[in-house]
């Protein structure tokens, strides 16, 4: 006998976590998470680099690129990234000695949509 399993989409960075927060009370759990999305983005540095990797060819930039530019050391540039990607905003690929960072397809979009009306 053959049964059907239901189709999971997979959890998606990009995607909105949580409702418009002007619309319906967050919940804890969305609270959360949105908190530390946010905190990811309150950082003059990370901003900036947000903003380097999404101006880049492809929203793509490499580790190496972007010290230069905040005026910062590679590991704490690196620090930076990773606060980023684990909030979901970069995905990281690795390149032989060097680190790729990518803007995550609709992860700013996710925040602009909770804070929207």
């Amino acid at each position: 006998m053959v049964s059907s399993l239901p189709v999971i989409a997979p959890a998606d960075a990009g995607a909105t976590c949580c409702s418009s927060l002007v619309r319906d009370p967050l919940c804890a759990e969305d609270a959360v998470h949105l908190a530390r999305r946010l905190k990811a983005l309150a950082d003059p540095t990370r901003l900036r680099l947000i903003s380097i990797v999404a101006a880049s060819a492809g929203q793509e930039a490499c580790v190496c690129d972007l010290t230069d530019p905040v005026g910062l050391s590679q590991p704490t540039v690196s620090h930076h990234l990773k606060v980023l990607a684990e909030a979901g905003f970069l995905s990281r690929s690795q390149r032989g000695t060097w680190a790729y960072y990518a803007l995550v397809p609709g992860a700013l979009e996710s925040v602009r949509a909770v804070l929207a009306p």
